[in-house]
């Protein structure tokens, strides 16, 4: 009789280890951009296949292209030298570089400033800050080559349409990172020099800019390796001169890759002095030296 009653009492009462592995199941729910993107990727993927197929080769051996290619990059990477440009033209193009980067960065700086502070909302009247940052807008979505071209209609090719250029893509995109900086200043601060009598330019002096300045010196620099990349490129597709117009040469009207190869090593160890720079600067500045 005990055993009939403890089986009972075994199928009727089940395990709590059993009821306490049991999870519910999140399912993800199936949106329509989950799908349309989906779809998208799908669909790119069945053209790029179907153009693989499609292209008229011209009855070109695709390994033996692989293959050039591969020995291209190795002459590149592997067998640097100079032979039409010496080592010290080369450093004073890459000077020449450096200093279209200093100059469009410092007027761009400069500028890009100044109208910040009335493109940030609690600083400027709503009116001036969505003029500001409408035209601002509309800058930064031109590209910066297009510029250089815009400004080389009336100045010529060169290194006058190239600064203006760099420099008006610059003051766009400093303005956004500035004004955004400003705006994110407590009010209660703002609010507390209105009170004490403060006039609009004491409180930029002594509250907004020396609250973020380290946002500022961060953005600049970020901004000064940008401006790097651009003044390397004017310099080949503007006739802006510098190391850029160097590389245009070994490689468009030369054709000689080892010369390629060495500009293109001093370019990125340029760029890494500079990645450590910032690196640098933003652990000094975010006060974790």
């Amino acid at each position: 009789m005990q055993m009939e009653e403890t089986l009972n009492t075994a199928w009727e009462e089940p395990s709590n280890d059993i009821s306490n592995d049991e999870r519910p199941m999140s399912i993800r729910k199936i949106s329509k951009a989950s799908i349309v993107m989906n779809a998208t990727l799908l669909f790119l993927a069945i053209v790029s296949i179907y153009a693989f197929f499609t292209f008229d080769y011209k009855n070109v051996n695709l390994i033996e292209a692989f293959s050039s290619t591969f020995y291209n990059l190795k002459i590149v990477f592997l067998e640097p030298h100079l032979k039409h440009f010496s080592v010290h033209e080369t450093i004073w193009q890459l000077i020449v570089t450096l200093g279209l980067t200093v100059l469009t960065t410092l007027i761009g700086s400069v500028i890009a400033l100044f109208f910040g502070l009335f493109a940030a909302q609690n600083l400027s009247t709503k009116l001036a800050s969505n003029i500001i940052k409408a035209v601002v807008a509309f800058i930064r979505a031109v590209p910066t080559v297009l510029w250089v071209l815009i400004f080389a209609v009336a100045a010529g090719l060169g290194s006058v349409a190239a600064v203006i250029g760099i420099t008006f893509h610059t003051i766009g995109y400093l303005i956004k990172a500035f004004s955004e900086s400003f705006e994110e200043l407590d009010k209660g601060v703002i609010e507390a020099l209105k009170g004490s009598g403060a006039n609009w330019w004491q409180i930029v002096f002594q509250a907004v800019i020396p609250s973020c300045a380290s946002y500022l010196i961060s953005w600049t620099f970020l901004r000064f390796e940008i401006n790097f990349t651009y003044a390397i490129l004017m310099g080949a597709a503007a006739g802006a001169g510098g190391i850029g117009f160097d590389l245009y040469m070994a490689g468009g009207h030369y054709f000689d890759l080892r010369e390629v190869g060495f500009i293109t090593y001093i370019i990125l160890a340029v760029a890494l002095v500079l990645e450590v720079i910032s690196t640098r600067m933003k652990v000094k500045l975010s006060g974790f030296d």
